[in-house]
Parts: C-alpha cells; sequence; structure tokens
C-alpha cells in the first residue's frame, strides 16, 4: 500500500532531508511539502492526506495548534528538537515523537508505525463492511461472520472463537492481533484472556457479561472502556 504523506517544516535544512527519507521509503508519496501549517492549511484539504511529518515550533500556528484542526483519520508524526513536547504530542494521538536530528534509522522505525496502523485500519474497515472473516483453523480457512460471534477466548498460543449457534472456531493467534483487527467498540476486550461482541450481551451482573447461561468476566483493567459502551446504549 501507498501512504499520501505531507511535510510541514519551517526549517528548510530538516524539511529536506524529511523530504529525501520519504522519497527512499518505497511504501511514502509525498504530496505535500509547506514551510508552514498556514501555508498547509490552504493546500491540503484537497490532497486527501493521511499522515504528516509535522514540526512542532513554529510561528504563526503551531504544529500542536495545526494538529488539532487535522482530521481524526488523518495521523500525525511529529518532528522536534525539543524533548519537553514529548508529552503533548501524544495528547493528539500521533503515531510518533522524532527529535531532531532525525536519522533514517528512527524515520523508518516510526513510518512503519503508520504503515502498521493503516493496515490495521484497513482491514477493520473490511471486516466492518463485508461483515466476515478468515481465521485459520486446522490447516483450513474457515468463514467466520462477526455477527454470529458471541464472544472469544484467549488459551495460551491461541483463540476459541465461540458462535451463536454454539459452534467454536480454534485458531493459532494471540488475543492482540486478534483485538487489533476487529471493529471498536462494537467487539471491546473486557480482560486479558476475552473479547465480548457488545451488541450481543444480554446483562451485566457482579463484572460479567452475560450471554444466556454463559457469563464472561470484566475484569478492573477494561472496565471503563465497557462502562463507556453501555452508557452511551442506556436509556435514562
Amino acid at each position: 500500500m501507498n501512504i499520501k504523506c505531507a511535510i510541514i517544516d519551517d526549517e528548510p535544512l530538516a524539511a529536506g532531508l524529511l523530504k529525501s527519507y520519504v522519497e527512499k521509503t518505497p511504501y511514502l508519496k509525498l504530496v505535500g511539502f509547506y514551510g508552514s501549517a498556514i501555508q498547509a492549511m490552504k493546500e491540503m484539504r484537497e490532497l486527501s492526506v493521511q499522515l504528516v511529518f509535522l514540526d512542532i515550533q513554529m510561528p504563526d500556528l503551531s504544529g500542536l495548534e495545526f494538529a488539532k484542526l487535522l482530521p481524526k483519520d488523518t495521523k500525525i508524526i511529529f518532528t522536534t528538537a525539543f524533548q519537553q513536547y514529548a508529552i503533548e504530542g501524544y495528547k493528539v494521538s500521533a503515531i510518533d515523537y522524532l527529535m531532531k536530528p532525525i536519522s533514517y534509522e528512527d524515520f523508518l522505525r516510526a513510518s512503519n508505525k503508520a504503515l502498521e496502523w493503516f493496515g490495521i485500519s484497513q482491514k477493520q474497515q473490511a471486516y466492518v463492511s463485508d461483515r466476515f472473516m478468515y481465521v485459520k483453523s486446522d490447516y483450513k480457512l474457515i468463514r467466520v461472520a462477526l455477527d454470529d460471534i458471541m464472544y472469544i477466548e484467549g488459551l495460551k498460543d491461541y483463540v476459541c472463537i465461540y458462535l451463536s449457534n454454539g459452534e467454536k472456531v480454534m485458531s493459532l493467534m494471540n488475543m492482540k492481533k486478534m483485538d487489533d483487527y476487529l471493529p471498536h467498540p462494537e467487539f471491546l476486550r473486557t480482560h486479558r484472556s476475552y473479547i465480548v461482541h457488545m451488541p450481543l450481551v444480554e446483562s451485566v451482573e457482579r463484572s460479567n457479561a452475560v450471554f444466556g447461561e454463559v457469563t464472561v468476566p470484566i475484569s478492573d483493567s477494561y472496565k471503563e472502556d465497557v462502562q463507556e459502551y453501555f452508557e452511551t446504549h442506556t436509556l435514562g
């Protein structure tokens, strides 16, 4: 896949170095190159930019201020010479934070994070629109409809997918990979070992999600996300 990216930096040398890095990274396509955030604001809207390499300290409009104006699906890698901005950078959901002078090794590491994020995002969109996925089980690819999944349990190196018809599918996979690819918040991690299909939960009792006679634990580590889901679906 190709990621459409832009560089916004008021330092010509730093911007030129980033441009050279982008040009030798096969999956990055440079569509915008700007010396200020003000200039970028005027042109970026029409370019469908997916990733921005964004300097923080710039005149008129800082990178942190500009980041808040970007669409949520536009990802950011901040570039700066000042360490103190790292925490602020992550508050606006930056994929990474690069300290100047930036080596190609660090640039590539950050870009690979973006590539992974966009790959996961594309698969999530496919799962949401197509409503099914294929999983490997017993040397076969088995089609699993998302609407049929009740919950998923992690069992060491395997996951067990429990379906609403009583069947289950075992696959060699870890829970993090499954959690990353399933659409959120339709599917939520409720416990280190469980992912729940939230629309199928019949009730919540004593920190357990209930499906008929089956209960799945909700641990303290994941309780906040689960509570938020129910609050948005609770009347009164």
